[in-house]
This record gives C-alpha cells, structure tokens and sequence, in this order.
C-alpha cells in the first residue's frame, strides 16, 4: 500500500508577522482503522491466507495467515470454555514465541484484556503486576534465561499444589484462578498449553464470532506496566483503536505491503513487539520473524540473511551490538531496505553505519512511549538525511504535538527548549485503577506530557533533547547529556556512551561519561578529556569517566541512568554530596 503524503508543520491560526510556535498536526489522506484488533486480523486472512504470517525460528515454526487463524481461533474458544468474560485480565509472562502472538490475538478476539508482564520481572514485580491488575488467568513460560517462571509462580500460590487446574485459591491474589503453563509438561495446579486448546471443543466458532462482534474499538485491551524509576509501575490501559492504528501507520510510513518480512528482535512485551512490529505486520499482510526468544545478535543477523527479512527493528543497542560482531561482514544483509530505531535516541554515527552497512537506507526513527500506544513522531522515507540523523522526525499521521515551558505549560517559540506534549487517537484512555496518575500525565485538554525534553525546528522536525529529569544543572548552566554523547561518539575507539549528572558540593551536579569502548581498543580519562578540550563548552566536559562493558537497561534495551546515578554516587564515594540540599 502506498503511503499518501502526509504534512509536517501546521501553523493555521498565527498571524502573520508573529512568532511560529512549536506545534505541529499529523494530517493524512488515510483515515484512521474504525475496527478491533480481532476484526483486522480476520480481514487479512481472508485477503492472504497463504501468506506466510510468522516465523519463530528459535521454535522451528512456520505458519501461513490461515493456520495462525485456526490456531488464534481455538486458543480464543479455549479461554472462553475457561470462563474468560470480556473485561476479565490475563496476565502474559513469556519471552518471545508463537504462544504469546497466539493469546494477544486470542484476548482481542473474546475482549479479554491482556496484560503484559515483563520477562525480566522478579518476585515482588510479578506480585504487584498481577494484583494490581487484578488478572483472572496468567500465561507463563517455565523458565526464562535463570529465572524459573514455574518455581516463581508456585512462591506468591503456594495453594496451586493441592488446587485443581482453574480452581485456584490464592490468599495474595483473590481474582487469580488459573494458570497456564507452555509446553507439553504437566505441572500441579497449572493447566498445559494443550489443555486450553483440547478445552475449545466445548465452544462453537459461532459462539465465538458472537463473541468477537461484542468488542467496540473503544474497548480496553491491553495493559502495560510502564517501568518506573521510582515508586511502583504504572499500567498503561490501551484500547484496540489505540494500538491497531499506531501499529498501521508505523508501517505505513515504511511501504509495508504483503510482500515484507519485519524481523522483531525487540521483545513482544513491549509496544515495540506487540503493536510496531505485530500488529504493524498483520495491518498489512507482512511475515512476523522471530529470530529467537530474546535478543542475540547473532540470531538477527542469521534471520535477516536466511528469512530475506526487507524490514529490522530495534534499540540502538540492538543495531551497536550487530553491527559490532564479529561475523557481521559474513552476512549478506541485501534483503533489508527499511526498519525502525526507536526506544532511545540513536547515535548519528550508529545510524550512518546503519544505513550503509546493513543496507537499510530507508531505516526510520519512530519515537513515542507506552502511554502513546507508542509512536508519535516518526521519520519518512525520503526525509533529508541530515533529519533523518539527527531528530525524531515529524508528527505521526492524525496526531498533535506541542513543546511548552514546563513551569508555565505555555507553547514555546520554534527552536526553544521544552516538554514534548502529544495528543489524538493515540494517548491512553488512562492508567489501570489509578486516575491520580492518570491526573498527573494528561492535562485536561487531553494533551500526554511526555517528561521529555525536546526542540521543534521551522519545518515541525522534533529533536529529543534529553528528559527533564536527566538534565543536569551544573553550576547554574544546562546541559543536555544527549548533546554530549554525540560528540563522544565520534571518538574513533568509542563504541557507546552514556552522559549522566552526579552530586557535586561546589556545582551541584557534575557530568560523568560511562564510556564502552570498541572491542580491541584501550582508551584514558586524559585521552578523553584531551578529545573535549575545546571542542564542547568547558562546562560540557565530564569531569568522570567510567569505562565499562554493559549499561545497566531494562529487557526492552532502554538505558537505566538513574541506576547508572546510584552506582557512580557509591563507586566515587559521593555520598555527602548527595545529601546536600539544593535551592
């Protein structure tokens, strides 16, 4: 399908003669999808049925749009002979694999409402995820890496070994009555996988199809927990209207047809698998790929090159890490002409070896967040490569965006600094039983504010500056760490870089630099400083570096700098200084 032209900057209503302001609309020629995720997906089977739809390499697992329907379908009927009404939770705790594309289809299909539990959450975490959302089943994956989801589960219901599957009593968790275990084995309390399927015996299609024509595109259908920094995560509620349009129009901008195939490395968990890369494929008739159940270079590059993958998705982290290893130069990568970075900001450097050495010219920034279903701004193909390098792109199609002051929430002029606010079809409906923080994060003309600090050039282009939380005030002066990275980055033996602040007597807030050094290469805290020395403003030049192998990042690739913050604080003995009160 053709992408029709869609505007950058709308400036109706200024006078002329008076200051542009940063706001921009995402007008488009392509109406918004009025239909349920259930609805979409039948439509595309019908159309291209032979079509390959996914492809869980790690699982040896092919299926065509006719037989992922035939498998949806009767995990649909199975959830509903378990009792499973419209509006009830369950919970999905699993790593990437055909089970999990199988239930998000399923939930939207019977109106269940899905909620997304992070791989990487520990015992505590998946406690407060389940209560908080009340979940009337969970999937699960036996284990995930060192974590055995089985030994977790039965910890928080200690009953489920004297309960019967489906009949579970769980002091903790009054609403949690079943579990469902993937794979062929047997586990006290637990249903199997095939359990729930060999259970759609006892419901018709045709009870199902009544079932599917109940959902409204308004409905709620999926929760995600935001992850916090402080105090408990936050689930974003998303209804089918917000996530199968977000998914369409991500892929539109790329030319998706029928004919691509997106390799999703990025885990499903997230909006970044579930809604870009899930429903961006089954909005168009694309193949899903799976190169593996979580993230390995190795496996992408071996996917892309086998599966002929046109489309690759991932966090800049992802794209450094494949892009460094060292077979990469072994793999033809010619298949690939478009994709999406998102997640974080992208290095320049990282995205010119992107688009050359992996072949993916057309490569897009998308950036957005859970509560925006994700994506609000996104680049095109076509756009001037000096945009496409060094912003976000430009308002997403049917979507509004503004920078104000934060402390006056007035629009600010065109290339001043402040938070990005978004608005339209996109933004939750709210955060999960918790309208104080919903309260906090959509102002009552339904504008989200993002917490993100950003500029917006005269032709509506939007450069993602920093978060207002991570920008650091050092000496009375701003520094946006962002800007620092960039330099860094052009530093021939560096691979990677983080900029943070940390607690000072005399400035308040000094810069530090984690530094990941390309394989092979030795570097000095001199040699760097030396590299700054009056190339960035005197103030801009850390004053620590730290040279390290990994970040600290959540399983979605995103870098944890108030973990970094916490560490440094502790590794330079910074402690008094983080206790001095500010003004």
């Amino acid at each position: 399908m053709q992408v029709e032209e869609i505007t950058g900057t709308q400036q109706s209503g200024q006078p002329a003669g008076s200051r542009a302001m940063s706001y921009s609309s995402g007008t488009s020629a392509i109406p918004l999808l009025g239909l349920t995720i259930g609805d979409m997906f039948d439509r595309t089977a019908a159309k291209y049925p032979d079509n390959d739809a996914l492809i869980a390499r790690h699982q040896n697992l092919r299926l065509t749009y006719r037989q992922l329907q035939v498998e949806v379908n009767r995990f649909a009927r199975g959830l509903m002979k378990l009792g499973l009404e419209k509006g009830l939770r369950i919970g999905i705790w699993s790593p990437n694999n055909s089970e999990w594309v199988v239930t998000q289809f399923a939930t939207s299909k019977i109106g269940a409402i899905l909620v997304n539990i992070n791989p990487a959450y520990r015992l505590s975490e998946l406690e407060y995820a389940l209560r908080q959302s009340g979940c009337t089943a969970v999937v699960i994956s036996p284990q995930f890496k060192t974590s055995n989801y089985t030994e977790m589960v039965n910890k928080l219901c200690p009953e489920l070994k004297d309960a019967q599957p489906g009949q579970l009593q769980a002091a903790k968790f009054p609403e949690l009555r079943a579990v469902i275990r993937l794979g062929q084995e047997r586990a006290p309390g637990m249903y199997s996988w095939n359990d729930i399927m060999n259970m759609a015996e006892g419901v018709s299609e045709e009870e199902l199809a009544a079932r599917q024509q109940d959902q409204e595109f308004d409905d709620p259908i999926n929760i995600q927990y935001t992850s916090g920094t402080t105090g408990f995560p936050k689930g974003a509620t998303l209804t089918h209207h917000n996530i199968l349009n977000n998914g369409y129009f991500v892929a539109e901008l790329q030319n998706i047809t029928h004919e691509d195939r997106i390799c999703i490395p990025v885990p499903l968990y997230h909006c970044f698998g579930m809604v870009m890369g899930n429903l961006g494929c089954i909005t168009h008739g694309a193949t899903m790929v799976y190169p593996t159940e979580a993230f390995e270079p190795l496996a992408v590059l071996q996917a892309v090159q086998e599966e002929k993958c046109t489309s690759l998705y991932g966090v800049p982290t992802m794209f450094i890490a494949e892009l460094d290893h060292p077979d990469f130069s072994k793999f033809d990568l010619s298949s690939l002409r478009t994709g999406v970075m998102a997640g974080s900001p992208c290095p320049v450097e990282v995205m010119k070896k992107v688009q050359s050495l992996m072949n993916m010219k057309d490569v897009e920034i998308c950036y957005g967040m859970t509560e925006t279903s994700p994506v609000s701004t996104q680049t095109k193909i076509g756009t001037p490569l000096e945009k496409q390098v060094s912003t976000v792109g430009q308002v997403a199609p049917h979507v509004e965006v503004k920078i104000v002051d934060p402390s006056t929430g007035k629009v600010v002029p065109i290339g001043q600094t402040g938070e990005l606010c978004t608005r339209g079809y996109s933004v939750m409906p709210g955060y999960w039983n918790n309208p104080d923080a919903t309260r906090g994060a959509i102002d009552e003309a339904h504008w989200m504010h993002t917490g993100d600090l950003a500029t917006m050039d005269d032709e509506g282009y939007v450069n993602i500056v920093g978060r207002i939380k991570d920008m650091i005030i050092r000496g009375g002066e701003n520094v946006y760490p962002r800007e620092v990275e960039e330099f860094l980055y052009q530093h021939p033996k560096i691979s990677d870089v983080q900029v943070i602040g940390v607690p000072d007597q005399k400035y308040g807030e000094e810069i530090m630099a984690w530094v990941k050094l390309k394989p092979g290469e030795t570097a000095t805290e001199d040699e760097l400083k030396a590299f700054c020395k009056g190339q960035i403003a005197h103030f801009k030049v850390p004053r620590y570096f730290k040279f390290t192998d990994n970040f600290p990042m959540t399983v979605t690739g995103k870098i944890q700098k108030f973990l970094m913050r916490q560490q440094s604080v502790q590794e330079l003995g910074l402690e008094t200084a983080a206790q001095q009160k500010m003004a």
